[in-house]
């Protein structure tokens, strides 16, 4: 996969095979095939805007009205360098999917990092798996914020090439004495787990106190993740209440409850972890 510089010369970093979405069918004669050339893009400020904010309103879900996601965005797209985007149909395009790291110490005076650090110690200070977190961005230590989102449908095996990339870049800035050296990295993610639909109120009463508490990953990239973490943990959203809707769950006899995630880890062992990503996510070759 193409470094920074390579990216920043040929405008974007075309993965080495397609990936292809197979369609699900019981009959072996009747079966879709849909190839996709995916590419990798450097964030352009005049183009990913609106989807890269609509990408980060979807990642904090509801709590994203806590935010001024507009600004997020800018912050984002004012670091071209750093972080990718995934398109299918040429860099004019809306963004399918996004990576990226933002210095929470270098910009703790910029709102939208005032209001996200506030968030995010509100929210580790509510489980004590994610303890170690407040200390740490109140310590004056560089922590590299990492954001992911993609579209639903998105395949998880565009994940690697984006963690490839961005050590890629964080290491060339770096080089390049940019605000780039992190003593950890903070994922952002989401989680969820399956719920009984309030559709039908009397048989939720009749089940009532056996809700299926098991836990299921967005980005099936966290899993591996976790592995390498300080500290991982969920949490509630705030605004969770305000927005459950049985329209989302119409065609399942389950709902789901979506929860925020994060997970710590040392900056030491992230290359590592986005190497483990790769065996676990890249296609077959």
């Amino acid at each position: 996969m193409a470094k920074k510089r390579a990216r920043e010369a040929d405008g974007a970093a075309e993965a080495a095979d397609k990936m292809v979405e197979d369609g699900d069918s019981s009959d072996d004669d009747d079966f879709d095939m849909v190839n996709v050339d995916f590419e990798w893009f450097n964030f352009d400020p005049e183009i990913d805007f609106h989807g890269t904010k609509s990408l980060l309103r979807q990642l904090f879900d509801v709590d994203a009205a806590l935010f001024d996601v507009s600004a997020l965005a800018d912050l984002i797209l004012s670091q071209g360098t750093i972080g990718s985007t995934v398109k299918v149909d040429g860099k004019e395009t809306d963004a399918y999917a996004f990576l990226t790291a933002l210095n929470l110490q270098e910009h703790r005076d910029k709102k939208p990092i005032v209001e996200l650090t506030q968030y995010i110690t509100e929210k580790a200070k509510t489980n004590e798996s994610l303890a170690a977190i407040p200390n740490l961005l109140a310590s004056g230590n560089h922590v590299g914020l990492v954001l992911s989102e993609r579209l639903i449908n998105m395949p998880s095996e565009i994940s690697p090439p984006m963690y490839s990339m961005l050590i890629d870049e964080i290491e060339a800035a770096v080089e390049d004495k940019e605000p780039y050296e992190f003593s950890h990295y903070l994922i952002i993610s989401k989680t969820y787990h399956e719920i009984e639909s309030t559709l039908d109120v009397e048989e939720r009463k009749r089940k009532k106190g056996k809700q299926d508490a098991t836990l299921f990953y967005f980005h099936p990239e966290d899993e591996v993740l976790q592995k390498y973490a300080a500290a991982y943990g969920n949490y509630a959203f705030t605004k969770i209440d305000e927005a459950i809707a049985d329209s989302k769950r119409a065609f399942h006899e389950m709902g789901v409850m979506p929860r925020g995630s994060m997970i710590l880890i040392e900056a030491s062992k992230f290359a590592d972890a986005a190497k483990a990503i790769s065996d676990y996510l890249s296609p077959p070759s």
